[in-house]
């Protein structure tokens, strides 16, 4: 097992997951992974968000020698069922009215491939709870732009914070990345961070 610090590549263009990591004194490269990001009905949402995470990882992991890999996918679920990225503005008033006065579960899959090729992977839900939203809030909120490239169509952690009025579990896990998950799989992986 590979333990001296190697590249550690994000295999990720969400900003946020971007924006966790470096807040956790991470040094990294971002090099998103060309999929297509399909659930498997058969399977769990906890295993597709695993899943697309691993899958996200190895596509990069593929191209690149000598490094680690971290490949995540955050998935809303409400009633067992996966809710996806909004496609266009009508489909993201559904999912908001979908969501709204109701309770619902963040899972982030998050997956960590060494040098060795080797995978670990791990997934963490949180549960967050949305105000019962009227009309006029759910097209106002659409119009910022926000929901557009988000699971469930919204950013907790930005305009959307309005409409939570509760969560439980880790904070970082619903805005896409759960950090305290990833150093896990990345002391697993044999990563060591260089100032540690």
């Amino acid at each position: 097992m590979t333990t001296v610090p190697a590249k550690l590549i994000l295999a990720s263009q969400s900003p946020r997951r971007t924006t966790l990591m470096t807040e956790a004194g991470y040094e990294f490269d971002v090099q998103p992974a060309a999929i297509e990001e399909k659930v498997d009905p058969t399977q769990t949402p906890t295993n597709n968000a695993m899943a697309l995470a691993l899958q996200k990882a190895r596509w990069v992991a593929s191209r690149q020698k000598r490094c680690f890999v971290i490949g995540a996918d955050t998935l809303v679920v409400l009633d067992e069922k996966i809710i996806g990225k909004p496609t266009d503005p009508d489909d993201a008033e559904r999912i908001l009215t979908r969501i709204s006065g109701r309770p619902h579960q963040v899972i982030t899959g998050v997956a960590v491939i060494n040098p060795e090729s080797q995978s670990f992977t791990d997934a963490t839900a949180s549960t967050v709870q949305i105000k019962t939203l009227t009309r006029e809030e759910i097209r106002a909120y659409i119009k910022t732009g926000e929901p557009m490239d988000k699971a469930g169509a919204y950013a907790i952690q930005g305009q959307g914070a309005f409409m939570v009025t509760s969560w439980s579990g880790p904070f970082d896990n619903i805005v896409g990345l759960p950090v305290d998950s990833l150093r896990t799989l990345l002391r697993e992986a044999g990563y060591r961070h260089p100032s540690k």
